[in-house]
């Protein structure tokens, strides 16, 4: 950064740059409590969720029958995506999943996609109001990823509950993958492992990819000099527009594929 107080050295730029702003450094909180938040990743998270609600919600008033626009026919072809995934994955009755898996894909390929802004237009611009830190790819925070695939996991066992009984989930616990009393410790530990595991790799996955994505793109700015970053930053963004939607994509298919492990009635 170019700002005054900015960091000097390559290790302190990158260190500047993976520092979220929170509510330590605010003063609402004292030596990093608990109750820490990190008050750029909801900002950014509730921002591009505003944006989604917005672009869909001004979509659906000004949609026509006949002939639609070029902005009507690229939602309308995403919405008939994230439907046609559901239908394919989710044989069940629901009013909840697809309108969940069309929130998670547009909402994770938003903060996905905040990825690209180059590192330091919005840091630099916030720097100047005062704001020491500042981190704009939400998805690069565990907090958020891990918030999310908690919420699904929270979906997983309501929907187990509300189709099984909780009998019948109990049953699912401890009487597979061997049906006999005498296995059912075992049963349940398995079967416990395998629903912790869901939310933890769904949160972790996508951290790791985002995470990886934005050091690069501040390894490239922190230790390269102005002139020669676009020889590596360029190429690395058109890569990583793969990665921001299969992330996405990921998430949303691997969350439509527990819900729909959950609602069988065995």
């Amino acid at each position: 950064m170019a700002a005054t107080g900015a960091p000097g050295t390559p290790q302190e730029y990158i260190k500047h740059h993976l520092s979220h702003l929170n509510l330590e450094h605010v003063g609402l909180v004292e030596n990093g409590g608990f109750w820490n938040i990190n008050l750029d990743s909801m900002f950014f998270s509730v921002l591009c969720g505003f944006v989604f609600i917005w672009l869909f919600a001004s979509v659906a008033k000004k949609a026509t029958p006949g002939v639609p626009g070029k902005l009507q026919c690229f939602v309308e072809m995403i919405i008939e995506f994230v439907d046609g995934s559901v239908k394919d994955i989710f044989h069940g009755r629901s009013a909840v999943v697809a309108p969940l898996a069309l929130t998670v894909f547009v909402w994770i390929f938003l903060m996905n996609l905040m990825d690209l802004i180059p590192v330091d237009f919005i840091p630099y611009a916030a720097q100047l109001m005062g704001i020491p830190y500042l981190r704009v790819v939400p998805t690069a925070d565990v907090n958020i990823t891990m918030s999310m695939s908690l919420g699904v996991f929270f979906l997983i066992i309501f929907f187990s509950i509300k189709i099984k009984g909780i009998k019948g989930f109990a049953k699912e616990l401890t009487l597979q993958p061997f049906n006999h009393w005498a296995f059912m410790p075992i049963n349940l530990i398995l079967e416990l492992v395998t629903l912790i595991s869901k939310p933890v790799s769904l949160g972790l996955r996508l951290f790791g990819n985002l995470y990886a994505g934005e050091l690069i793109f501040i390894l490239i700015a922190g230790l390269l000099p102005f002139a020669y970053q676009w020889l590596l930053s360029v190429p690395w963004a058109l890569f990583h527009i793969l990665i921001i939607f299969l992330q996405a994509f990921i998430f949303m298919i691997l969350t439509i594929v527990y819900l729909a492990q959950a609602a069988e009635d065995h």
